[in-house]
């Protein structure tokens, strides 16, 4: 009931402006309107904190199908849960009331600031600094390749409280879009997720009060992996709508284009290609499904399939999308067609949230 419940608001309010959205690379209010409209747009929040309460497999569902219209609207409840997921782990009962609610109730998004121009892969070399000051923490430096940067209101910034300790001198805090101090890079200009702004975050001596802080001080690095442990399921989960709505325009599309006298998808070879973009897709999916259901119940061996539906189903959908352009031949390549878009849109879910050489190093430290 939730996939068609989220199909039928996809189809009929995001999936007219997607084109529109990548062509010039705008963000897709339209979607954010409509998500937010339904209750959608962070899913994942407690009903204590009036949140829907949804749990990570239903979650997954309303990014998979979003994602089958629109990568970049997608990313607005994905992102909303990689932002504030580190307060739902971490944080005081006075930090989860404060933005956990504005959030649900759609006042403001919430985005991760881990990366940095010299720390991606190497998170923990990060150089963006928290020093003490009484009640306060001061905060300089720059983060990189932030999702959704400059429209969301709220900020999970990973600072270096203690030089000293490299990884276990890290801690989180929240930060307001506008603190004084904060301020924004030009965007990007990208391959794919055109409507997901990306841009670096600037913070510039910004004062923020001492409780903002998301737990005690050196666990912010802890926090954020354990954040990304239940947050890759949800980029497997995007490249899973990617790869099926590219999977659904090419079967429409075989159907109907004529050579030889006959529909292209009477031949044999067109057939194995969809037989094994379908196979490819359905794995990708039952692995994900099962990671999500880890995540719930928070299982010890979340790691492993976080990881493993992440790189398994961003690889499926990288070569699901790309055989989609190749069943449409030259129309494939056009941007008339929405396959190309999808193919672009692909790529980004085998790079972000950890690329797919980091997925399997994760997978290798922890094989079931």
């Amino acid at each position: 009931m939730l996939r068609e419940t989220v199909r039928a608001l996809a189809e009929a309010k995001i999936a007219p402006h997607a084109a529109a959205v990548d062509e010039e690379a705008r963000f897709p209010q339209e979607a954010l309107d409509a998500l937010t409209a339904a209750d959608l747009h962070a899913v994942h929040v407690p009903e204590s904190y009036g949140g829907a309460g949804a749990d990570a497999l239903a979650t997954v569902l309303v990014i998979e199908e979003v994602a089958r219209v629109c990568a970049s609207s997608s990313l607005i409840p994905a992102v909303n849960k990689l932002g504030s997921l580190p307060v739902v782990l971490s944080g005081s009962e006075e930090l989860k009331k404060k933005y956990l609610g504005p959030l649900a109730k759609g006042d403001g998004m919430f985005s991760y600031c881990l990366s940095e121009p010299d720390a991606g892969s190497d998170a923990a070399g990060m150089k963006t600094k928290a020093v003490r000051d009484g009640d306060f923490w001061v905060l300089n430096g720059v983060k990189r390749w932030i999702t959704n940067a400059g429209v969301s209101e709220y900020y999970t910034v990973m600072a270096v409280t203690d030089p000293e300790k490299r990884s276990k001198g890290i801690s989180a805090f929240v930060v307001e879009k506008g603190d004084e101090g904060v301020s924004f890079g030009a965007p990007e200009k990208k391959l794919g997720i055109k409507g997901s702004p990306t841009r670096e975050v600037y913070f510039d001596n910004v004062r923020i009060p001492a409780d903002r802080m998301i737990g005690a001080e050196g666990t912010g690095f802890a926090t954020a992996m354990k954040t990304l442990d239940h947050t890759r399921i949800t980029i497997a989960a995007q490249a899973l709508g990617i790869a099926q709505g590219a999977l659904d325009y090419a079967k429409g599309y075989v159907q109907e284009r004529k050579q030889f006298g006959k529909p292209i998808g009477d031949f044999q070879g067109v057939q194995f290609m969809l037989a094994d973009m379908a196979m490819k897709l359905e794995a990708a999916r039952q692995l994900t499904y099962a990671a999500a259901a880890k995540s719930e119940r928070v299982e010890n061996d979340l790691t492993f399939f976080g990881a493993a539906a992440k790189c398994y189903a961003s690889d499926a959908a990288m070569e699901i999308t790309t055989d989609a352009v190749q069943l449409l031949g030259g129309y494939g390549y056009t941007r008339d067609y929405p396959v190309e878009r999808m193919m672009r849109d692909a790529k980004i879910t085998q790079i972000y949230e950890g690329t797919n050489q980091v997925q399997r190093i994760v997978m290798a430290r922890n094989l079931p």
